[in-house]
């Protein structure tokens, strides 16, 4: 018999006892023998429940138990996730984890003690939830120089959107309606301010680059100065507004971003819609792919965790991982360029004499979407010469970068 520990009991760790029960005889024949869910740590009890024989209080109790081989983090939070991650590591014991904070700050040290141990530090559900694209990029793509991700990596932002799309609400309303159905918390700060997306993409990067990317550094922006008048906007564009975190590699350097962008219809991620999310990648050798799936969720989440603990449990051997500590360098997004979609308080002529040249020829609207405003698209221009055209002007509603 193969005994692991979970700690913490809440949505994804009561999902992992569940799928391992429930797929106990598929994981059985997985795994090699069967696995057991020995103890539980959590600051609750839980009477009535089954589970609760095997609730434990004291963490001493699963580091210290010789017949644990992988503990199972899913509390959430830095600490004491990252205190318990590692004394497990330092204790041999192998851990899968879906916590995306602890990944994106400790992650390198956190696979520098397992290679030191000879364990495993397995993370695939930190990012997509039951997406897989941690094992891919660490083993099917190590032929390819991986040059963008560009992915929806947050599933809540992404519901919201889709209601604003396709039923014309507000942001208000649809922020109401995602926590009614239990897709956004009751503070739902790090969704729609774009915090989660960040820390996921920072994962990504650090994986694809080999080096740690500190997420504080990635520029970040949420949904919420998303109006519906900007999705009647984008669909006048036959446009989408998306959500999307961006790592982009061009002359050397790594360019990232996450950001509200206008995506259009021939490109992959247009059509991913409600709370589905997908990380778009491409390599020099493969080309595009998509990895689309449930990006959230108590079961799709837990499975991916299950998954990491059946191959920690097959394995003798620590499991390389290119990820080292020193930190990237990440590139200075004001020189990056970009198209933008710009709402402007005044007509098509003003708009002109503001960009010049630098104003797409091609698209306008003006007093058709909101009076008194015009809608158009610069052609390709830094950051920096955005901010510059656009700094001493009040009269930028709004502003959306292309895709």
């Amino acid at each position: 018999m193969l005994q692991i520990a979970v700690l913490g009991y809440g949505t994804v760790g009561s999902g992992v006892v569940e799928v391992i029960e429930k797929n106990q005889e598929l994981i059985q024949k997985k795994a090699g023998d069967q696995v057991y869910v020995k103890h539980v740590l959590d600051l609750r009890d839980f009477p009535g429940d089954p589970i609760q024989e095997r609730i434990v209080h004291d963490y001493d109790v699963i580091v210290k138990d010789p017949e644990i081989k992988v503990v199972v983090e899913v509390m959430g939070g830095i600490n004491p996730a990252y205190e318990f991650v590692k004394a497990a590591l330092e204790a041999g014991k192998s851990v899968a984890t879906s916590n995306k904070a602890l990944v994106a700050k400790h992650g390198a040290e956190l696979l520098a003690v397992a290679k030191e141990k000879n364990v495993n530090f397995f993370f695939e559900a930190s990012v997509g939830g039951g997406i897989p694209i941690i094992r891919p990029l660490n083993t099917c793509l190590t032929a390819d120089d991986v040059d963008e991700i560009s992915g929806i990596l947050n599933g809540t932002t992404n519901y919201m959107l889709s209601k604003m799309t396709f039923e014309g609400l507000g942001f208000d309303s649809v922020l109401k309606d995602a926590q009614n159905k239990g897709y956004a918390e009751s503070n739902p700060e790090a969704d729609i301010e774009g915090h989660d997306a960040c820390r996921k993409i920072a994962i990504l990067t650090s994986l694809i680059m080999g080096q740690q990317v500190n997420f504080e550094e990635i520029p970040t922006e949420g949904i919420t100065n998303i109006t519906a008048e900007d999705i009647k906007y984008a669909q006048a564009m036959g446009r989408r507004i998306k959500l999307l975190a961006t790592s982009k590699k061009k002359n050397g350097m790594v360019y990232a971003r996450v950001a509200p962008f206008l995506v259009s219809a021939d490109h992959a991620l247009y059509g991913i819609n409600d709370v589905f999310n997908a990380i778009f990648v491409h390599g020099n050798m493969l080309g595009d792919a998509m990895f689309y799936g449930s990006g959230a969720g108590k079961l799709p989440t837990a499975s991916a965790v299950v998954a990491d603990v059946i191959d920690a449990l097959r394995r003798t051997e620590n499991a390389p991982v290119e990820w080292k500590k020193e930190p990237l360098r990440l590139a200075d997004v004001t020189e990056a360029k970009s198209r933008f979609f710009v709402r402007l308080k005044g007509d098509i002529a003003q708009a002109k004499a503001m960009f010049g040249d630098d104003m797409a020829k091609g698209w306008s609207v003006s007093n058709i979407i909101v009076d008194g405003e015009c809608g158009f698209i610069t052609n390709e221009i830094t950051e920096k010469q955005f901010e510059t055209i656009t700094a001493r002007s009040e009269n930028i509603v709004n502003r959306i970068r292309l895709l």
